[in-house]
């Protein structure tokens, strides 16, 4: 194989859960944000890509709890409507707009027209093309070998934080089950919820618990993705540190970034992947589980995440945050640094394909020129890694999904860069150094601060609660009754609900509060409700087929894999 290295593109999905959770300003509509500006305009430029004949791959995470709810048909069906309610609102737009004969009426128009456009594309790809199935698009770009689909845990728990190794196992073993059933084969990669890693400890009792490597090695795992502290040592820096678009941005708003020792730094690189020790931190020949870790590269992750000096900043994209008070379309670009809201100028779609096409010509060069110098530096052809949200490409950055068009169509010209799935990158370049982990994550400060905090550490509390009482329940029901077996299984599901990492975050986030707090409160007594008529000899039956009709998630789940393992 040729070139200088490989860039490995890495993009992970997730939203929170939110089937029949109502409409804006959060609930299902986030779904239906994210569908429409996000997933079918990357899988339009996807399979443009394939049509083409654009050598092109690269690695994506669908979110088991994403997977269960696009894949619903109440969902799909909400997403059509949706769609509809956009047209509609664009089309009043433009008579409204037709109608004025102010100088910025012509231009506003235009803009209504566009975006009308812009919906009908999207639905019409939605019903014609992918015919509502998202998630099969998506597989179908992995059969025919463009993309490596990512498992993860299933409701993206926060797993460090986990009090028993039986949760952390049943989250992956569920996840793992829908993979299975939506993709047809075994996942190799995971993408461990915010990036968040624990490594081998003792505990206060003296008993040696393990770290996420080996929990993943036992269920066939074969590599994950860590921040690039994690990997090098030093201060964090970029998302880690703070400075992020999206929402990681709102923690840093709304919080004093935590004070942060720098780790030692260490002779190590983002350039490689190594195996990840299984053995306790000092040890003096680590063993490792035949686990690998890659780290994300600093440098092209700012270009796309900072809101300092990223590209989505760019004056000429559109603004994110004004929409009109009538129509909630977005008519405004980002017009300058700290531009207020009311200042801001009107969007030109030209001006930002123009900025398009710069942008997306510098990354490429960028990813490039890092691996030469990585190769002359080291003597040895280097794996970059660029790992992001795929909400920031489309949902958060308007204009992301035609730049990361224009990107892969750059690299794939370029003889000395090759583009690699994860599992063939590590093929082409495997580990042969093991390395010890720090706890760590791509959270504020590189650790557990935006997801543990003064604002959260109750839900924890509760959290580790119905971990122990459903791993009790799992180890005492044997042989149940077919009652027993479905409220089990029920009680496993709201356990696995009320543990979504994403309760914590919009918490810390402020960005929905009541609705977090609303959705943990709920599946945690919904819970107890099950839990309470096992411990009574009488499964209410009744209330989990309703909460099945209400949720309809993991149809495949077994409250067995919450037992406590047995060493």
């Amino acid at each position: 194989m040729s070139g200088k290295g490989v860039f490995n593109l890495v993009l992970h999905s997730h939203l929170p859960y939110a089937r029949l959770a109502g409409r804006w300003p959060h609930g299902e509509e986030w779904l239906h944000e994210a569908a429409v500006e996000t997933y079918i305009p990357l899988l339009q430029t996807l399979y443009a890509l394939k049509d083409d004949q654009i050598p092109f791959h690269l690695t994506l995470g669908l979110s088991p709890v994403l997977c269960e709810q696009l894949a619903d048909s109440t969902v799909q069906a909400n997403l059509i409507t949706y769609l509809d309610e956009k047209i509609a609102a664009a089309t009043r737009d433009i008579g409204h707009f037709s109608a004025r004969t102010d100088k910025e009426a012509e231009h506003l128009s235009m803009l209504a027209q566009w975006y009308r456009d812009n919906f009908q594309s999207v639905k019409q790809a939605f019903l014609d093309r992918f015919q509502k199935d998202i998630i099969g698009a998506f597989r179908q770009l992995q059969d025919d070998g463009h993309i490596e689909l990512m498992v993860s845990a299933a409701t993206h728990a926060y797993l460090p934080l986990l009090s028993r190794d039986s949760s952390i196992m049943a989250q992956l073993k569920t996840g793992i089950a829908s993979y299975e059933r939506y993709f047809g084969r075994k996942p190799k990669v995971v993408w461990l919820p915010e990036c968040a890693y624990r490594p081998a400890y003792i505990t206060e009792d003296n008993n040696t618990r393990a770290g996420l490597e080996t929990l993943l090695a036992e269920l066939g795992i074969q590599a994950f993705f860590s921040e690039t502290h994690t990997i090098t040592g030093g201060q964090p820096v970029g998302l880690a540190a703070g400075d992020a678009i999206g929402p990681y941005g709102a923690v840093r708003r709304q919080y004093v970034i935590p004070t942060t020792e720098a780790m030692p730094q260490r002779d190590t690189s983002p350039f490689k992947a190594y195996f990840v020790s299984q053995s306790i931190a000092g040890a003096a020949s680590p063993a490792h589980s035949g686990v690998a870790v890659l780290g994300r590269n600093n440098e092209t992750g700012q270009q796309v995440w900072s809101s300092e000096r990223g590209y989505p900043g760019d004056f000429d994209y559109r603004e994110f945050y004004k929409k009109s008070g009538v129509s909630g379309l977005p008519y405004w670009r980002v017009t300058g640094d700290n531009v207020a809201l009311d200042n801001k100028d009107y969007y030109y779609p030209d001006w930002a394909a123009f900025k398009v096409e710069q942008h997306a010509e510098h990354f490429a060069h960028l990813v490039g020129d890092l691996l030469r110098d990585y190769q002359r530096r080291a003597g040895e052809n280097g794996i970059l890694v660029a790992s992001y949200d795929t909400e920031l490409f489309g949902h958060w950055w308007f204009e992301g999904v035609r730049w990361l068009d224009k990107v892969l169509r750059h690299l794939a010209t370029d003889p000395e860069v090759v583009m690699l799935t994860t599992s063939a990158a590590l093929d082409k370049y495997p580990p042969h150094t093991t390395l010890h982990l720090p706890e760590s994550s791509w959270g504020t400060g590189g650790a557990h601060f935006t997801w543990d905090n003064s604002e959260t550490h109750w839900m924890w509390q509760h959290i580790a609660e119905t971990e122990i009482r459903i791993e009790q329940l799992a180890n005492r029901f044997s042989q149940p009754t077919d009652d027993e077996r479905l409220v089990l299984n029920q009680a496993a599901r709201e356990v696995l609900l009320l543990q979504s990492s994403d309760w914590e975050f919009l918490v810390t986030s402020q960005q929905a509060r009541q609705y977090a707090i609303q959705r943990f409160t709920s599946h945690t007594e919904r819970f107890q409700r099950l839990a309470n008529s096992l411990d009574a000899g009488q499964p209410d039956r009744a209330f989990a087929l309703e909460m099945w009709e209400t949720d309809k998630v993991f149809p495949d789940m077994d409250y067995l894999w919450f037992r406590a393992s047995v060493s």
